[in-house]
């Protein structure tokens, strides 16, 4: 078993104590500040230091100094963060392994067994030119059917399987993924992706500059967060953003952008054929995605909405590349047989195959929401999260081939070798 140092508040640390000594770890150190943990193991004649510090998240407790000591020695540091001020602290220092202060010891402890997946830089040695990265558009009519939900939970199961994925808002009304995400979007990621792009400058630097973390530990991904005021959408010419996309595939395995919802496109009413188009960006996300997902809600209002604007997507997408999943499925809205009334009103009126469901779960949306976070970290349990778990391997994930797993093991940061190396020392 591994032994352990602890700087947390004294309520975590009755908590936890006794699940950590009935697993079998040893506590050769407990300290209440930072200065007294580094004091602890630093400490050059004593005979067993520890393998793994257990700290909470807080800049009191977590500094810069912590993590360089820790380093120095090759002791791992798994955070606890009581809310989105300590997660942007383990963020700031670069730290992958952060948990929930409330995190029951069964699952950290499985964290520390098995370690965390360290997502890889963008544009690593694991990108090739020969095999550029996939683009997935979520796309959704008027009405909130759960686009933005919908993308930032794809983009967490696919980064969770262990791929660089970029989640990018390109919504031209209302941009809500990074409100979604509990993240500051006065500077617009995406952006300012677009005008990188219009003078080649987007490189894999600029864009680890300019887009946010969502730090996870398993399914962390980059943001590009949307425009914070929607009055800025000519900054979102349809050149820039096919400049931005092509880079992003040459960055990424994965990029999920979250589009809007209206398809008009209103070169015939102006009399200026050169000026910019508010809805560009949408249309070209949708043109240039490998794989479209369009969501409705499975209520009647939500159905009808989806189905007639299922037409004109048709007409700017093939059909061929486009999933169907339709959100928030449930009996109140529907009546009785909700998941038969929706696929064969899909069917009747739409000619829609094998529409993906997603039961209604309002408790672990509302988690999420409340938490910043996704159903995979917020609510691991809820049935909408294992919907679109499944959604995203059976449909989403390209084949994984021996080289490419072979590249992403290799991309693995040392704490995950270290981590490996401890359990296998131990078993």
């Amino acid at each position: 078993m591994a032994t352990l140092a602890l700087a947390l508040d004294r309520r975590t640390e009755d908590r936890l104590l006794a699940d950590i000594v009935e697993y079998g770890h040893t506590v050769v150190a407990r300290a209440d500040a930072a200065q007294a943990l580094l004091q602890a193991l630093c400490r050059a004649d004593d005979p067993i230091r520890p393998e793994i510090v257990i700290v909470r998240a807080r800049r009191t407790l977590l500094t810069p100094e912590l993590i360089a000591a820790c380093d120095e020695r090759g002791i791992r540091v798994l955070a606890l963060a009581s809310g989105a001020q300590d997660r942007r602290n383990a963020a700031a220092l670069g730290l992958y392994e952060v948990l929930d202060e409330s995190t029951a010891w069964p699952q950290i402890e499985a964290v520390l067994r098995a370690g965390v997946v360290v997502p890889p830089r963008v544009g690593g040695p694991q990108r090739s030119a020969a095999l550029p990265g996939t683009v997935i558009t979520v796309w959704g009519p008027a009405g909130a059917p759960g686009r933005t939900t919908l993308a930032i939970n794809i983009a967490a199961e696919i980064a969770a399987a262990g791929h660089t994925v970029v989640l990018a808002d390109v919504d031209t009304y209302s941009g809500s993924i990074a409100p979604s995400l509990g993240m500051l979007d006065e500077a617009p990621g995406f952006a300012a992706a677009c005008r990188l792009a219009g003078s080649d400058s987007l490189t894999p630097a600029e864009l680890e500059r300019i887009a946010q973390r969502y730090n996870s530990p398993r399914g962390a991904f980059w943001v590009l967060t949307g425009l914070g005021r929607p009055s800025r959408w000519p900054e979102l010419s349809a050149e820039r953003v096919t400049r931005t996309i092509d880079a992003l595939r040459h960055f990424a395995d994965y990029t999920v952008i979250d589009a809007g919802f209206n398809l008009e496109s209103d070169e015939e009413i102006s009399s200026d054929l050169f000026a910019p188009r508010r809805n560009a960006a949408t249309l070209t996300a949708l043109k240039s995605a490998d794989h479209v997902v369009a969501c409705g809600v499975a209520d009647p209002v939500g159905l009808a909405r989806f189905l007639r604007a299922w037409v004109e997507l048709t007409e700017v997408v093939a059909d061929a590349r486009v999933s169907v999943v339709m959100n928030r499925v449930r009996a109140s809205a529907i009546g009785l047989n909700p998941h038969g009334q929706v696929v064969a009103a899909l069917r009747r009126f739409g000619a829609i195959d094998d529409p993906v469901l997603v039961p209604h779960d309002q408790a672990g949306t509302d988690a999420a929401v409340l938490t910043g976070r996704t159903l995979r970290d917020a609510a691991p349990k809820s049935p909408a999260r294992a919907s679109i778990r499944r959604f995203v391997q059976a449909q989403l994930l390209r084949p994984t081939t021996p080289t490419a797993q072979v590249a992403r093991t290799r991309s693995l940061g040392w704490r995950r070798v270290f981590a490996v190396r401890a359990n296998a020392a131990r078993t």
